[in-house]
């Protein structure tokens, strides 16, 4: 990456307490997302990803610990920040668009209602630039929502959950922030759906020049969206890099099992490999490498000590002693 990070992480760790014991989440998280990039995250349920990103905003419940060696945004220090000082920066500068659209919205209160509360916090920054504030029908206009003056006057239940994710990207043209974090946003969606909703997030991209970090657990999407890849397991970064190196060339062997059940869902195989086993116990963690007991190239090597991350090249690094 060339550009200076606009967003730039060091060592985060996010730990659960639950009565006596702590569970950690996320295990020394190295990422960096430049202006205008898309960074994927990619990874099963479980392995971290979504934690992350509510990490990074400052979302997760009153039992989790935070910690970083750094964390800054435009180079400021996020971890020195107040509350309210984050608050201010959160749905200004910083969006998060989630997995569950309907989850987002009041359902006492009209789309056109969400919309003008984030129109009156986008007016704050405007103003201080002189820039105006584009209208709230015509942003819904943007994302492909027909009629948008009559859904302005509907309840979110009275939209599909495609319908509702348009609104809710909507929302973030409104603020146009410097980083969004999308977690999951095409699960549960057809594939139709899908790929608009892709498309959407290319336009985003394209007329705000936000930086992007997308979370999904489908390779396939990660690989016509983002720039760089981050491939998450059991709460650790085991791969990261240009995402036409990764995919042509995975370096572990976690990402080339993501890959391969990729590419068998895109051949419409009779039958799909999985991948052998399941995602450990984050309460339980084996010794060593946390995928070796699914690995086919595990040795006792592999489960002596947990591997680090190796760098490769300045874009590339692995966390696997037989990455050759």
């Amino acid at each position: 990456m060339t550009a200076p990070p606009l967003l730039e992480i060091r060592n985060l760790t996010a730990r659960f307490r639950t009565g006596a014991a702590a569970i950690d989440a996320v295990r020394g998280v190295d990422l960096a997302v430049a202006e205008g990039e898309v960074l994927g995250i990619i990874g099963e349920s479980g392995s971290g990803k979504t934690v992350t990103g509510l990490a990074i905003l400052r979302l997760l419940p009153d039992n989790a610990e935070v910690a970083a060696e750094r964390l800054a945004f435009h180079g400021q220090s996020l971890l020195a920040l107040s509350d309210e000082q984050f608050r201010n920066l959160r749905g200004t500068h910083l969006a998060m668009v989630f997995q569950n659209p309907a989850g987002s919205f009041n359902p006492a209160k009209t789309i056109g209602w969400h919309l003008a509360r984030v129109a009156e916090r986008a007016r704050t920054r405007r103003d201080r630039a002189n820039r105006p504030v584009v209208g709230s029908a015509r942003r819904l206009a943007e994302v492909g929502i027909p009629q948008p003056g009559r859904v302005l006057a509907l309840y979110p239940h009275q939209l599909s959950g495609g319908m509702l994710q348009r609104a809710l990207i909507a929302m973030v043209l409104l603020l146009e922030p410097d980083l969004i974090i999308a977690d999951e946003p095409t699960t549960n969606l057809d594939n139709i759906v899908e790929r608009q909703i892709i498309g959407l997030f290319r336009e985003l991209r394209a007329r705000t020049r936000a930086a992007i970090i997308f979370i999904t657990h489908d390779m396939a999407v990660a690989s016509v969206l983002a720039d760089r890849i981050a491939v998450m397991y059991a709460g650790e970064i085991v791969e990261t890099g240009p995402t036409s190196a990764v995919l042509t060339m995975p370096r572990h062997p976690y990402t080339r099992a993501l890959i391969d059940t990729a590419l068998q869902l895109e051949g419409r195989a009779d039958q799909l490999r999985e991948i052998p086993g399941e995602m450990p116990s984050l309460a339980e963690l084996p010794q060593g490498c946390a995928f070796a007991p699914r690995c086919n190239k595990a040795d006792a090597a592999c489960r002596a000590a947990r591997p680090a991350m190796t760098q490769l090249t300045a874009e590339r690094s692995v966390r696997c002693i037989h990455h050759e």
